[in-house]
């Protein structure tokens, strides 16, 4: 497993990491936590140490499950994360509107169980923190960031209160999510900003004009999220899958049929690629992925062990230029036609 900083914090973390958004269940039609347990097991015996996780995945059900999961030797092996800034009980005053939702998912009706907000107060942070804190059953967390931005709240007096949380000893390192490079200025205009954790994938390239040359020059760590596009891109969701009714993909216009065609015959086109270097769909694309300028990490999700194995191995592999380039190609072409 390859191996990289997480910015200037002096931690080191597994290029692909574990994206624990499933396992919490909402938005993804429901999990088992004995198998996401196993899951996080086999992400850490397989070199795998990033574990990336939010109150928000579940209403803090992944939290727990990982917090289950790190229990004794375990929370050694992990470098862990978490998030704050996505407030949902409504207890806390402030803040900016951001969606509502139910117990699976957001939720457009007139009496929704949540609304979900935007809040970066320092003092919701501070609450945040002590929550995770105790979900997650340790002392300290080692990369904490703000799942979103919240206009209403100056990023300066946030990043105050997440300095205050580090000299504290209570989280290691610094990041953002949903941010923009001037979001970015205005953290790193009080302190030091280790993370920034956005969605890029061969679908989704819009940051490769922003944010990824920008965490490249500041010596910011580039987590993507969603690279393989909740599936898509690795060969396992084709034109005849079925998904559960509760399964936020049933809404997407990405995953049409005609969609689903198209990227198939993408796949099909790279594959020859693929066997050369031994390697299924999905350790490629993962693989080109964090060979992009500026992408240092990779998270990946899985519901079970063989899931997470065959992830681990798309952080292993190292591609050549000529092969980067021909992939590339097609990447572009497939785009000219896919939503």
């Amino acid at each position: 497993m390859q191996m990289r900083p997480l910015g200037g914090s002096g931690i080191m973390a597994s290029a692909v990491g574990f994206g624990a958004w499933a396992i919490g269940g909402w938005m993804w039609g429901g999990s088992e936590e004995k198998e996401a347990i196993a899951s996080i097991h086999a992400a850490l015996d397989n070199g795998i140490n990033l574990i990336d996780t939010a109150p928000m995945y579940g209403m803090g059900r992944s939290e727990e499950i990982v917090g289950k999961a790190l229990k004794g030797s375990y929370r050694h092996k992990a470098v862990l994360a978490t998030k704050c800034a996505l407030e949902w009980d409504g207890t806390a005053k402030g803040g900016t509107f951001h969606f509502a939702a139910d117990d699976f998912g957001k939720d457009e009706g007139d009496n929704p169980k949540y609304r979900v907000m935007r809040n970066a107060r320092p003092e919701v942070l501070r609450k945040e923190l002590e929550d995770s804190l105790r979900r997650l059953g340790t002392d300290v967390i080692d990369l904490y960031q703000t799942h979103w931005q919240d206009p209403t709240t100056p990023i300066e007096d946030s990043m105050a209160e997440l300095m205050k949380m580090q000299r504290e000893g209570k989280i290691r390192a610094i990041g953002c999510s949903n941010a923009t490079p001037e979001d970015m200025d205005r953290y790193r205009s009080v302190g030091q900003l280790d993370v920034d954790q956005e969605k890029y994938s061969m679908l989704d390239r819009g940051h490769e004009k922003d944010n990824l040359p920008y965490c490249a020059e500041h010596n910011v760590a580039y987590l993507a999220y969603s690279p393989l596009a909740q599936g898509l891109l690795t060969g396992a969701v084709g034109p005849d899958r079925q998904f559960n009714p509760t399964d936020n993909r049933n809404k997407l216009p990405r995953f049409s049929v005609e969609n689903r065609v198209k990227v198939a015959a993408f796949l099909q086109a790279i594959s020859p690629i693929a066997e050369d270097y031994r390697l299924t769909l999905g350790q490629l694309v993962t693989a080109w992925t964090i060979s992009q300028p500026g992408c240092s990490h990779a998270l990946l999700g899985a519901r079970n062990p063989k899931q997470v194995v065959e992830n681990a191995k798309g952080g292993q592999a190292i591609l050549q230029p000529e092969a980067l380039a021909v992939i590339t190609e097609k990447v572009e072409s497939m785009l000219a036609s896919v939503v």
